[in-house]
């Protein structure tokens, strides 16, 4: 299964954390250390903000792993952004590999990624999309389930009855979480499904750590909030430095003693006032119920 960070703060080098941490999202995609295949050279992809030119993300994916690719080396030394999302993927056997398959994925101002499996996907693809409205239809480019399990996000983003923001964000992944359990468990009884997810607005962040396999329960997540405890790349701005970022990933960038692993069956909502907050994911109704 792939690997994912989220990154929330002042603004940083791409390469800080993608190649220059202790364990960036590049060693992960070559050297995994809390999957049993440690390789996810399907591809990657990459979502930043530069909000003084478009609220609206750019995104740079590639089918190429991410260790062998010069365009993303000569991305990290110059780009800079306070909002990240990048995602090494190992491809399930149900989806090909190609760019449209690539995480993360954007509609608007919101990125995706996502980590796991959805249990009986082939099975609940025409169900799931026959739920969703039509931009969250006309969203869908690609064929993996991940894809589609952000068509159940976007539908319920537009649904949403809470106030704009982390509120807003975090109710929508929650509904959207649930309503893939149930069209799972309608799909494939007894099948886990694997629902580790990060969505971002570039003010921001809601991830999910979640399984519904009851004997190894999910991939693993954490989150960090503090001070920077990657490399700056020489640079001595202060609120580089000193001012608090926030950064969630599937596997720990450094040793800071900092990381905390999610819980089982939480949310992590960040925003940039404070350090995040954990809650438990509880199924609720649905919007499109």
């Amino acid at each position: 299964m792939c690997r994912f960070t989220c990154y929330l703060g002042p603004r940083l080098p791409l390469k800080s954390f993608l190649f220059d941490s202790e364990h960036g999202l590049v060693q992960q995609s070559v050297h995994a250390r809390e999957r049993e295949e440690p390789l996810n050279g399907d591809g990657f992809g990459i979502g930043w903000y530069a909000r003084e030119m478009s609220p609206e993300p750019a995104v740079f994916r590639s089918i190429t792993p991410a260790w062998n690719n010069r365009n993303l080396v000569s991305l990290g030394r110059v780009v800079e952004s306070d909002c990240v999302v990048a995602h090494v993927r190992a491809a399930t056997n149900a989806s090909g590999v190609n760019e449209s398959n690539c995480h993360p994925f954007r509609w608007g101002r919101y990125l995706f990624a996502h980590n796991g499996d959805l249990a009986g996907y082939r099975l609940l693809r025409r169900e799931l999309l026959d739920s969703v409205s039509d931009a969250a239809f006309d969203n869908v480019y690609g064929s993996t389930d991940s894809e589609h399990l952000f068509a159940l996000v976007i539908d319920e983003l537009e649904r949403a009855r809470e106030p704009d923001g982390a509120q807003r964000m975090s109710a929508a992944l929650n509904r959207a979480l649930w309503r893939a359990v149930d069209l799972a468990e309608r799909a494939a009884p007894g099948e886990p499904s694997y629902l580790n997810f990060v969505l971002a607005d570039g003010d921001h962040a809601v991830a999910a750590r979640f399984s519904t396999d009851g004997v190894h329960g999910p991939e693993s997540l954490y989150f960090y909030h503090g001070r920077s405890p990657l490399p700056a790349l020489g640079r001595t701005h202060a609120d580089v430095l000193t001012a608090p970022a926030t950064f969630v990933s599937s596997e720990r960038l450094s040793g800071d003693p900092c990381w905390q692993e999610v819980p089982a069956g939480h949310l992590v909502i960040a925003t940039r006032n404070g350090p995040p907050g954990v809650v438990r994911a509880l199924r609720a109704a649905s919007a499109a119920a």
